[in-house]
């Protein structure tokens, strides 16, 4: 989905991401052969870009981003930024760093940079992702900075985003159970895949993990000779009267609470706040850190939509909630913010669920079986792997929830607003990023 001019024929990128997604018709195939023989066709842009923070890990990657964001653009510092996927414009995987704050690459700087990679990629095999990340490569070549965040797209070892030699640092976000016909159905394979983008004597940073991603973690920094900074081992991180307490060896910041919503996101602001004080070369003020915990935003993420079309369609004075998990992590922290949520202000809730057909419904929905007996499934638009809401229904049927279907998300709402209900309910919208962007999109939301 684009913007407006984007749809214009002089202007589109449509065409060209077309044409792309045919030269190798297979989603995801993870290997780095096709990439470094772009890559050597554009003359290797990855080695001309600013420094690099390369993000991993299956639950926080974009939040984690957002607060590195925040902070190094709090500190005066030009950022760019590679994320995916996006939720409404294609646009919004890029952002050029700039002076005062990045922006969101442009139609037409989006259009020249794929232009230009599909040119030198001469037709051979290769996935949309790479060829999208060999883009985003370009760009950042092309235009100063002096940080560029990297998320990985998929697992790490073989993503396409792994071919930066020597970062500033490594990070890795909690680890989890998601895209097992990829990654390995056991926790073992995964966070080895993860652990992919170790790099010798680079720093890694890393959230807190289960005991065997742990073990994987450990063991691949000390193969590398990485210098390994661990939460609840080598940094803290605490709620303390509503404000976030960070420590390591250097000392204390005493900071205000991140404006993203939730429990988990103080855990994901502290990864941040540690992997900028593992990098020697960057001396930041703890003004830097106060101001980007307390401005980082990133959409759908725990997102509380306040006005537009779908919202006026749910009942008034309702709740709206948004948040893009999709695996049984993801479904915990957000049905424990909506725990806090109730404990500050009690109402009856709803959620509407829709999720890919790869997905593990049962263990997503069972977060929030103790909150609500009340799920509605629907069908994510346009997406052809969508789970049909039959088959999500079911999964809910079987934890002991009440469970209706709706043919859209507007529909869903509409079908609340004519119950009765003796307070406002809040309402989560929930199950996947694909959906959590249509509602955006639908809602005049648009990440900017």
């Amino acid at each position: 989905m684009t913007s407006p001019a984007a749809r214009e024929p002089s202007r589109s990128y449509d065409d060209i991401l077309a044409r792309l997604v045919s030269l190798h018709p297979k989603r995801i195939d993870l290997t780095l052969d096709r990439m470094w023989r772009i890559l050597d066709r554009l003359d290797h842009p990855e080695r001309r870009i600013p420094p690099v923070i390369h993000v991993a890990g299956t639950n926080g990657k974009g939040s984690t981003v957002a607060f590195l964001r925040a902070i190094l653009e709090a500190a005066g510092l030009r950022v760019h930024v590679y994320t995916s996927p996006h939720l409404v414009r294609f646009n919004e995987r890029f952002r050029l760093g700039k002076v005062g704050g990045g922006v969101l690459v442009t139609d037409d700087q989006l259009r020249d940079a794929l232009d230009h990679c599909e040119r030198v990629n001469g037709g051979e095999p290769i996935t949309i992702f790479e060829i999208e990340t060999a883009a985003a490569f370009h760009l950042f070549a092309e235009h100063p900075a002096d940080v560029v965040l990297l998320e990985v797209g998929l697992g790490g070892r073989l993503d396409a985003t792994n071919v930066i030699d020597a970062p500033l640092a490594g990070v890795i976000t909690p680890i989890g159970m998601d895209h097992i016909e990829f990654l390995g159905d056991t926790l073992i394979k995964i966070a080895t895949e993860k652990a992919g983008i170790i790099k010798k004597n680079v720093p890694v940073v890393c959230a807190e993990q289960t005991a065997e991603a742990t073990a994987v973690i450990e063991q691949a920094a000390k193969r590398a000779r990485a210098p390994l900074h661990a939460a609840t081992q080598d940094w803290h991180v605490n709620v303390e009267h509503g404000r976030l307490v960070y420590s390591d060896e250097r000392g204390l910041l005493d900071l205000s609470a991140p404006r993203l919503f939730g429990r988990h996101q103080f855990d994901n602001a502290g990864l941040a706040i540690a992997t900028l004080r593992a990098i020697e070369s960057l001396k930041l003020e703890p003004s830097a850190f106060e101001q980007g915990i307390a401005r980082a935003e990133w959409p759908a993420r725990m997102q509380r939509l306040t006005s537009g079309r779908l919202v006026d369609a749910g009942p008034k004075d309702a709740e709206v909630w948004l948040d893009g998990g999709h695996n049984p992590d993801g479904g915990r922290v957000a049905a424990a913010a909506l725990g806090d949520l109730e404990e500050r202000v009690s109402r009856p809730l709803v959620v509407i669920a829709g999720m890919m057909g790869n997905k593990d419904a049962g263990g997503f929905l069972a977060n929030f079986a103790g909150q609500t007996r009340h799920i509605i499934a629907v069908r994510i638009p346009d997406q052809d792997n969508a789970m049909p809401p039959d088959v999500l229904a079911h999964s809910a049927r079987q934890l002991g929830m009440r469970v209706e279907t709706a043919s859209s998300v507007e529909a869903a709402l509409r079908a609340i607003a004519k119950l009765a209900y003796d307070v406002p309910p809040r309402i989560l919208i929930t199950g996947s990023l694909y959906l959590a962007g249509h509602v955006l999109a639908e809602n005049g939301t648009l990440p900017q």
